[in-house]
């Protein structure tokens, strides 16, 4: 990535554009294969900000250790070492102030995977999960196609911020006799970043009845510095709120969403409790996964150990879009929900008055940006659309004005 090097001036250069189309990312190949596109000339003008990564090239330390290691050209199976798991130990220690222990840590191929054998490892066909929506697809999806229950503990927007209802949370884990929850921390798509008193009444609630966690901390590294409500957001890594949280809880992160390395495929799954970790451990062996990807291990390790002023840079940057964005959309019938955390925007489209296959369509072939459609996140999404803004200034302001044209038409 290009540098502007200099005192007091950012290192890296986000403004930059990068044709990521020729490439086989889907988030640019997928609207091929839209209903709604039918003509290459439509979808070759299309601005694609709907799936979860970005158009910012990862650190350059991070691509050098893919060169070093492309060049040394041997690709045998592989094992991280004691500086793999000291990178990423020291990673969540100096950015969130707690120390997971050496022993709880367990590698994976992504968080998915892992949320997928914690299903395996910890419930049964027919076991209710719980699963808070509007919510990251596989939530729903994963427990589904394992022939599990899911309970739907809907989030509720008030004054244009999400919150628990933690009075039905508790009903429902009695009454569904709820074996597993889900916590999406911070939450994608809402973008609520969670506080410590919040998490404290979701851990309770989930130890009083014997309830096992998995909290998907993958959005972590992303909280936006503005107040909120009168507070300031803060990442806070749930086992850190109460010991005994470590009981019952496995803690899944990863780089991908970071440093933009979700094809490299490494994640981590921490897991204080030895019974859980053994019964995680014997269900990763069962789904017949053996060594992560080498490739994925070099990068996390060089992203993990140089990737924090990169961080830093991209997360104000971040918020330089949000607030173009948030100004920008005053002009269009569309309520932009407030984020304290991820780069995923969630936009309130209600009063375009459209059903969700009309507002995709809206979106697609009048204004010809690409979002994710609200109702895939449960049907509390219908009615919203989710944007990605971790790309160049420059796109923002084109879709911004494409989105205002396009509603102020209707």
């Amino acid at each position: 990535m290009g540098s502007r090097e200099g005192r007091g001036q950012p290192v890296y250069n986000f403004d930059e554009k990068i044709d990521n189309s020729k490439l086989w990312g889907i988030r640019y190949d997928f609207r091929r294969i839209s209903p709604f596109l039918t003509q290459e000339s439509v979808y070759q003008d299309i601005i694609p900000l709907w799936v979860a990564d970005m158009d910012f090239r990862t650190p350059e330390e991070v691509s050098a250790a893919l060169i070093q290691s492309a060049r040394h050209g041997v690709f045998g199976y592989t094992e991280p070492n004691g500086s793999y798991f000291n990178a990423v130990l020291a990673w969540h220690s100096r950015r969130y102030g707690f120390d997971f222990s050496r022993e709880s840590m367990t590698v994976s191929p992504g968080v998915v995977f892992s949320i997928a054998l914690s299903i395996d490892a910890y419930t049964q066909e027919g076991d209710a999960v719980l699963i808070q929506e509007p919510v990251y697809p596989p939530f729903s999806e994963v427990p589904r196609q394992k022939g599990r229950k899911v309970v739907v503990n809907e989030l509720i927007l008030v004054d244009g911020e999400y919150r628990i209802d933690f009075e039905r949370f508790e009903a429902q884990i009695r009454d569904e006799k709820v074996r597993l929850f889900i916590l999406c921390s911070p939450h994608n798509p809402v973008g609520r970043v969670w506080t410590a008193e919040e998490l404290h009444k979701l851990g309770e609630i989930s130890l009083k009845y014997g309830v096992i966690v998995v909290s998907d901390e993958i959005h972590a590294d992303f909280v936006f510095t503005q107040a909120s409500g009168g507070r300031i957001p803060r990442h806070t890594i749930f086992v850190s709120v109460d010991k005994r949280f470590q009981e019952n809880t496995i803690t899944l992160t990863a780089p991908s969403k970071t440093f933009n390395l979700a094809g490299l495929q490494a994640s981590s799954a921490f897991i204080s409790d030895k019974e859980l970790r053994s019964a995680f451990v014997n269900a990763y062996k069962r789904s017949g996964y053996s060594q992560l990807n080498c490739a994925g291990l070099f990068a996390a390790y060089a992203a993990y150990t140089y990737g924090d002023r990169w961080l830093t840079e991209l997360v104000s940057y971040l918020e330089g879009n949000i607030r173009y964005l948030s100004s920008a959309l005053d002009k269009a019938p569309i309520d932009l929900i407030k984020p304290e955390g991820t780069y995923l925007l969630w936009l309130d489209c209600r009063k375009l008055r459209l059903n969700d296959r009309e507002l995709k369509r809206f979106f697609i072939e009048k204004a010809g940006v690409w979002l994710h459609s609200g109702g895939v996140f449960g049907d509390s999404g219908k009615g919203f659309m989710r944007i990605n803004i971790a790309v160049p200034r420059s796109v923002i302001k084109e879709a911004a004005e494409r989105i205002n044209k396009s509603a102020g038409d209707l």
